[in-house]
């Protein structure tokens, strides 16, 4: 068996066409949906996924602005940036780009948010509401991501064995949320695991769908899945690749033998990544269209 891979880029390019006609109703109520982004230092990274996520806006005429900040900025500065972006009727939505400076409070800077304007869906407020099953808010963009994957993949998740590999508030507790819901597209059983879990192989094994969240290379190995396994892989890992000139090469969670016994399987590049930019721009639009009808 050869797993097929599955095309988050194209799957991304997709919504964001769904959402062109959104836009342009929403200009037609004389609202253009807004997204400021934030970018602290000069990480290379973060550069490149603030890069990628204004180009995703403008294909569809979400304006959007970058607030680049050195990275010796104080974080009450920030914070004082954050409040005027939260008054700043120009923007629907507030990306902080992460991970912040070391002197800086994630949590502080993300709870500075007006939650209506919470890109990401990681404000208390609107992780409460995930948890209470309540979808009308701004859901986590990379879980999100994951279950829009499947769904337009064929693959459906209901009564089947989900192990995510991972427990972060960004992947791996919201994405177990969401897809345990008694929803369309949800419904599963979830099992949780991470760095602590003992004999990780022994649930894998299980899976009918394995979710990789862990940021460590080789984390799934061919030997520790079943045949015709679903593998989405939402790691980034740095590994020695002395054949390149930078000495350096980018992989995901899964060994890349997991693909001579799944059924699918998400590449490192064109996988999740392009979603998780899609979900943004969803996000966006989305609370737009909701500041729309609170101003109407």
């Amino acid at each position: 068996m050869t797993a097929q891979l599955i095309d988050g880029a194209a799957i991304a390019a997709q919504i964001r066409a769904e959402l062109a006609p959104r836009v342009t109703a929403l200009k037609a109520r004389g609202v253009q949906a807004g997204l400021a982004a934030i970018l602290v230092g000069d990480n290379a990274a973060s550069i490149s996924y603030v890069s990628a996520k204004a180009k995703a806006c403008e294909e569809i005429g979400v304006y959007s602005e970058t607030f680049r900040l050195p990275v010796e900025t104080t974080q009450e500065a920030l914070l004082s940036l954050v409040r005027n972006l939260n008054a700043d009727r120009r923007f629907h939505t507030i990306l902080p780009q992460l991970p912040l400076p070391p002197h800086m409070d994630e949590r502080t800077i993300i709870d500075a948010i007006d939650p209506s304007k919470d890109v990401d869906g990681l404000h208390p407020m609107n992780l409460g509401k995930l948890l209470r099953g309540e979808l009308d808010g701004a859901i986590p963009c990379t879980p999100n991501g994951v279950v829009e994957l499947l769904k337009r993949t064929g693959i459906d998740p209901a009564g089947k064995h989900v192990v995510i590999v991972g427990r972060s508030t960004l992947v791996g507790r919201p994405l177990a949320v969401l897809l345990s819901n008694k929803t369309a597209g949800a419904n599963a059983t979830v099992t949780i695991c991470h760095t602590g879990t003992r004999d990780l192989a022994r649930f894998t094994r299980e899976a009918d769908i394995v979710v990789l969240a862990a940021g460590h290379a080789k984390t799934l190995t061919k030997d520790m899945v079943r045949p015709g396994v679903v593998v989405i892989d939402v790691g980034t890992n740095r590994v020695d690749d002395p054949k390149r000139a930078s000495g350096w090469r980018l992989v995901g969670d899964a060994d890349l033998g997991v693909r001579e016994v799944a059924s699918w399987v998400t590449p490192y590049s064109g996988g999740v990544g392009p979603m998780t930019i899609a979900m943004l721009v969803v996000n966006t639009v989305r609370a737009a269209e909701r500041a729309a009808d609170l101003s109407s």
